[in-house]
C-alpha cells in the first residue's frame, strides 16, 4: 500500500512519531469491533486523546465511512460549531480536495439574534449556516455545543436539510450525551458519535484528518 502524502506530517521525523504512537495505540488497545476504516478514525482520536475509551465509546452510522470519503472527494463544506475546529484542521490537507471550513458563532448578528431570542450562539450559528445554504451535502462538524447539534437536527426533521455526514461529539453536562443519543437516531442522515459526555472539538479534527488520510488513499 502505498504511503500518503498530502495527509501525513510534514517532516520526516513527525511522521515517524505518528506512525510509532499509532503502533502503540494498536498494540495496547486490546479488541475491538469495527471495520478497518472505523478504526482508523477511531485510533486517531485514541491518539488525540491518550484515551482508550473511544475504543467502543465511537460508534458508527453504517453508512458514515462512505458519505464521509464522498463527501470529501466532492469538496463539501465544513460546518463547524466553534472556530476551534476550523484552526485545528489542516489547511494543506482541506485545500488538496477542495474542502472549506465555517464557522459563524462569534459573528456580530448571530451573537445579536441569540440575544433576542434568548437562544445560544451556537443554535443561531447552525440557522445562520443554512441561511447560506451551506448544511445540505456538507460535514457538519460539532464538539463542543450541544445545542449545535440539537438544532440540526431539528432542522432536519422540520426542515429537510440533509448534511451528507454529521461528526457529533459535543463534550459537557448539559445536553451533550443526549444530543449524541438523538443523532444516532438518525437513519437516513449518517453520523459518528461518541457515547456519553466526553467529546470536544480535538476528537472532531482528528475524525476529520482520519477521514481525509481514509480519501487519499482512496484515490491511489
Amino acid at each position: 500500500m502505498q504511503q500518503n502524502t498530502v495527509t501525513e506530517q510534514m517532516t520526516q521525523a513527525g511522521q515517524q512519531i505518528e506512525h510509532d504512537s499509532f503502533a502503540i495505540v494498536d498494540q495496547e488497545v486490546g479488541a475491538y469491533h469495527y471495520s478497518a476504516a472505523q478504526w482508523n478514525i477511531v485510533r486517531r482520536m485514541i491518539h488525540a486523546t491518550a484515551d482508550f475509551e473511544f475504543n467502543g465509546l465511537t460508534k458508527f452510522h453504517p453508512d458514515a465511512v462512505s458519505a464521509g470519503l464522498n463527501a470529501i472527494q466532492l469538496g463539501a463544506n465544513i460546518i463547524a460549531d466553534v472556530e476551534m475546529i476550523c484552526v485545528g484542521l489542516s489547511k494543506p490537507r482541506l485545500s488538496h480536495f477542495a474542502v472549506t471550513t465555517h464557522h459563524f458563532i462569534s459573528d456580530a448578528d448571530v451573537i445579536t439574534q441569540a440575544k433576542a431570542e434568548n437562544s445560544t450562539r451556537a443554535v443561531q450559528a447552525m440557522r445562520k449556516a443554512q441561511r447560506l445554504g451551506l448544511l445540505d451535502n456538507s460535514i457538519v462538524a460539532v464538539g463542543n455545543a450541544p445545542t449545535a447539534l440539537l438544532e440540526v437536527l431539528r432542522m432536519i426533521k422540520e426542515e429537510g436539510v440533509r448534511p451528507a455526514l454529521i461528526v457529533g461529539m459535543p463534550v459537557g453536562f448539559v445536553s451533550a450525551a443526549e444530543s449524541k443519543e438523538a443523532t444516532a437516531l438518525l437513519q437516513d442522515i449518517p453520523w459518528v458519535i461518541t457515547d456519553g459526555r466526553k467529546g470536544g472539538s480535538t476528537l472532531v479534527v482528528a475524525a476529520i484528518h482520519a477521514l481525509l488520510a481514509l480519501a487519499e488513499q482512496a484515490n491511489k
